[in-house]
């Protein structure tokens, strides 16, 4: 059947026309699914926040291009405790004095809290492990993290040895923790294990489990002895769906699983690691490991900011304070060294930024309908659910003010400009006046290009309606005005003003002082209408000002003026007096 004249032809699968890319895929492989049928991850929702482990000061630092001087790496340190970080990474002490002499300084000095424990890595050779528990000694509470990788790659080309010898890699080098801890550390600190089995996304989940076992057969956890067991996507190879069924997977086959800490600790290989890490708490994860603004090897750690934050998004206190972003940020990038992106999510200068003109119609009237209901329930806007679209959270709540969250453009629309308006200057717009405006603020946008900031807007606004200080202009200015009312209701109004100039005495009747003003200018010669009337106090208190907006029909043009007065009648003769002048510019 052929198409009506006149329609166009619809798009279908059939008519798409992307290609082959011609890359070399055969080089790559899927990754192993899991077979768990009866899999309870999707199910299951985060309700509370799991335990943290920052290790910002190891696997953060190592990736560096330059890494933290000691300075830097204590105020590092100094940050984190702020936040409330109470399991933090500080080193790898067996890999140099720089590592090793902070470990002893923090400990040495004070500088850790009794609640916050610190970890340190290693790796299984006796040396290692024997240097890294010296360097806790005098610590309060401290953890060894022992690690080796156990994929078949690093079998095969690494060690070139067999699953058995790696096995015992792990289980030797448990053993030797313990003895060193016994016979280094004493009473006085109370300590505690971790074993990863690194590169545990390429290993083989019966193997993960059998080296983990073996781990525990040495350490014997029970009650009051937890073993942390870490499982590390050292490179993200798989979809979180794939690497949650694999953490659901070892939580259910774990032996004494009441007894252990099950952590997680992923990368950002394919840009995915906060998903596989929330999904990972679902599927029975207890812990996260990872780095303030996702710092680390290649593409980053975990970034620990975004998934605090998703928490608090949804009503679940994260137990880490980030009601400072700005100082959390600023001290990360003094200490790495590297910028947070502007795009970075809860912490980047462009996050609560709108410069979208639909965007910010919607964002302005969210926070109208935010006062109103707060203001119905007699409430304050803090006390009612936060509910403003485009902002998944209040960017008060972090820290930041409102000023930044609409900003004007040549995409922007009359909501942004509005906005900044209100929010600055507490001028709510007639929302024709938002768009004759906006009108003026886009045809500078267009003609200049670039961002228009709200010292901009307000220049602007000014030189359009308001008596400009700097540059004044206007057929008419105002000087004093007195109005008598007779027995009959009638209104006359005199009015001292400047006309083209000149000092001139209007003088007019009407039904109220804005109809006796038109009258009075009537009578000069200016023919002006009134067509709208709106107003609205500025602010609470005697002394507050009025703001008076009126639309008028003037010599065949409408325009709007506005005045701003304590004097509700001289704010009204004013803004007369801005759309008169406005229509004679």
């Amino acid at each position: 059947m052929s198409q009506p004249v006149g329609r166009p032809t619809p798009i279908t699968n059939a008519t798409h026309t992307q290609k082959p890319s011609g890359m070399p895929i055969h080089k790559y492989g899927q990754y192993d699914a899991v077979d768990i049928p009866d899999r309870t991850w999707p199910d299951k929702r985060i309700t509370k926040a799991p335990r943290w482990l920052s290790t910002d000061l190891r696997d953060g630092n190592q990736a560096l291009i330059d890494p933290m001087s000691p300075a830097r790496k204590r105020e590092m340190f100094d940050l984190l405790v702020r936040m409330g970080y109470k399991e933090i990474e500080v080193g790898f002490p067996s890999s140099g004095e720089t590592d090793f002499n902070f470990v002893r300084s923090i400990i040495e000095e004070g500088a850790i809290p009794e609640d916050v424990t610190i970890s340190v890595l290693t790796q299984a050779r006796e040396e290692l492990i024997e240097r890294t528990v010296e360097s806790l000694r005098g610590a309060h509470r401290a953890t060894v993290h022992l690690y080796n990788a156990t994929a078949p790659v690093f079998r095969r080309v690494v060690f070139r040895g067999s699953k058995e010898q790696v096995k015992q890699i792990a289980v030797d080098g448990t053993r030797l923790v313990m003895e060193y801890a016994d016979k280094l550390l004493g009473d006085e600190t109370t300590f505690g294990y971790q074993y990863s089995p690194e590169i545990f996304t390429d290993t083989e989940l019966d193997f993960a489990l059998e080296v983990c076992e073996g781990v525990m057969d040495v350490w014997q956890p029970e009650e009051g002895r937890e073993i942390i067991l870490n499982l590390p996507a050292t490179v993200e190879r798989s979809t979180p769906s794939t690497h949650a069924d694999r953490f659901e997977w070892m939580s259910r086959n774990l032996s004494r699983r009441e007894h252990v800490c099950l952590s997680v600790h992923p990368h950002n290989d394919r840009g995915t690691a906060v998903a596989a890490a929330e999904l990972a708490i679902m599927a029975g994860a207890d812990r996260i490991e990872g780095c303030l603004f996702g710092q680390g090897e290649r593409t980053g750690n975990v970034d620990l900011v975004t998934l605090g934050m998703n928490l608090f998004s949804q009503g679940v206190d994260p137990q880490i304070d980030f009601s400072q972003i700005d100082e959390i940020r600023r001290t990360s990038e003094y200490c790495n060294q590297m910028e947070v992106h502007p795009r970075h999510p809860y912490a980047g200068d462009l996050v609560y930024t709108a410069f979208s003109g639909s965007h910010q119609d919607a964002i302005k009237k969210g926070f109208d309908a935010m006062e109103a209901t707060a203001a119905a329930a007699g409430k304050t806007v803090d006390d009612i659910e936060w509910a403003v679209p485009y902002l998944p959270i209040d960017p008060k709540d972090v820290g930041r003010s409102y000023e930044a969250v609409i900003r004007v453009n040549s995409q922007s629309g009359k909501g942004g400009i509005a906005y900044v308006l209100k929010n600055d200057h507490k001028l709510d717009l007639p929302r024709r006046m938002q768009i004759e405006f906006s009108k003026i603020i886009q045809a500078k946008t267009d003609a200049e290009g670039g961002e228009v900031t709200p010292k901009d807007i307000w220049s602007v606004f000014q030189d359009e309606y308001l008596p400009n200080p700097d540059n004044p202009w206007g057929r008419i200015q105002l000087r004093s005005g007195q109005t008598t009312t007779d027995k009959d209701g009638t209104d006359t109004l005199t009015v001292e003003a400047v006309v083209d100039g000149a000092d001139t005495l209007l003088t007019g009747t009407g039904n109220g002082p804005i109809s006796a003003f038109f009258a009075a200018l009537q009578a000069i010669g200016i023919d002006a209408r009134l067509l709208d009337y709106q107003e609205h106090t500025m602010s609470e208190g005697a002394s507050a000002q009025a703001a008076s907006y009126i639309e008028c029909a003037i010599d065949g043009k409408v325009l709007w003026g506005i005045g701003i007065d304590a004097n509700t009648t001289r704010a009204s003769l004013k803004a007369v007096i801005s759309a008169v002048n406005r229509a004679a510019r």
